[in-house]
């Protein structure tokens, strides 16, 4: 009897061995093999915005990482739920990717009701790979020159000035409703399909205001075609050095930094996130990527899923709070 008890523990330690030797081979295969072709880089915003500076900035570096092409592809609309979406419901392979900004992975699910897509549960975390601070800005033929003008304009005439975003519900909408918050005014949010259609609409005068990114907004702040009148993260941009923060204009609460990260379907292999990983710590690491990003008034990190996990799940409970005080209300 004991002879046979002895028999059996030393099968089950050889299958045992043999299992987790069979699982690592398994592992470096899956990895190994990972990619074979080129990999589609979702952009759920239209070409022009941050989103797609990010995304120009960092796939020619990361396709050298990897080995085979990433080509980036835009999938606009909704607030970013189209392309997000598609990502979400996308065969977990490693060859469908999403890089969006915190609107995708934070805004949306703490904005918007019942929904395509749940962050939480639909799409697998990889890294965040930029910081970047927003800035409110208004068009160069509008008649105020400071905040403390457009506020005294808005409190004169409550709902009368305009402010474009990338949609109902959406990172922008939010980030214009906190200022008026902040500020005891009243604006009315005009929707456009994303960034570069909302600071067209604000040239042309068809709004009056915006709140986009500083790498969107400088050029034009620049050439005079836009007027940035506050930062609303917590420090000035080297972009626009000369513009004051909210927070030093007199409104701390209307502070909102923006992130960029990147996702994968849900279920994708362990292996092949892991090495999209290293790929992307890599590439952010990069002298020239590093000085591309910060040329466009972004800060280059590199957050891994847990990081990217953890700054979400902070964000969104904030955000909600912050809807609810300002009677944004999601269509969907």
């Amino acid at each position: 009897m004991h002879a046979t008890r002895v028999s059996r523990r030393q099968l089950l330690l050889r299958a045992s061995a043999v299992l987790a030797g069979s699982a690592a081979v398994g592992v470096a295969e899956a990895e190994g093999a990972w990619p074979q072709k080129a990999i589609r880089l979702v952009v759920p915003i239209a070409p022009g915005g941050g989103t797609d500076m990010v995304a120009r900035t960092i796939i020619d570096t990361l396709s050298q990482r990897l080995g085979q092409p990433v080509v980036i592809d835009h999938r606009p609309g909704a607030s970013t739920v189209i392309g997000t979406d598609l990502v979400a419901r996308a065969r977990p392979d490693g060859y469908t990717l999403l890089l969006s900004g915190s609107t995708s992975f934070s805004v949306n699910p703490a904005l918007r009701g019942p929904q395509s897509y749940n962050p939480a549960r639909d799409l697998a975390p990889v890294a965040i790979v930029a910081r970047v601070p927003l800035v409110l800005y208004a068009g160069g033929n509008t008649p105020w020159r400071s905040l403390p003008e457009l506020i005294a304009a808005a409190r004169a005439r409550p709902g009368s000035i305009r402010y474009a975003t990338f949609g109902n519900a959406s990172g922008s909408h939010l980030t214009g409703e906190l200022f008026a918050l902040a500020a005891g005014i009243t604006l009315q949010d005009v929707a456009y399909r994303g960034s570069s259609q909302a600071v067209l609409a604000v040239i042309g005068g068809e709004v009056e205001l915006g709140v986009d990114t500083v790498a969107s907004v400088a050029p034009h702040a620049r050439a005079g075609r836009l007027r940035a009148l506050g930062i609303m993260g917590a420090a000035r941009s080297c972009l626009l050095p000369g513009v004051r923060t909210l927070s030093e204009q007199g409104l701390p609460d209307a502070s909102f930094d923006a992130w960029y990260g990147m996702a994968a379907p849900p279920r994708t292999p362990a292996p092949v996130l892991a090495k999209l990983t290293r790929a992307i710590n890599a590439t952010m690491c990069n002298p020239a990527v590093q000085a591309k990003l910060r040329a466009q008034g972004m800060e280059p990190v590199s957050i891994g899923a847990a990081g990217f996990s953890r700054q979400v799940d902070a964000e969104i409970p904030r955000y909600r709070a912050l809807a609810h005080r300002a009677g944004i209300v999601s269509d969907e």
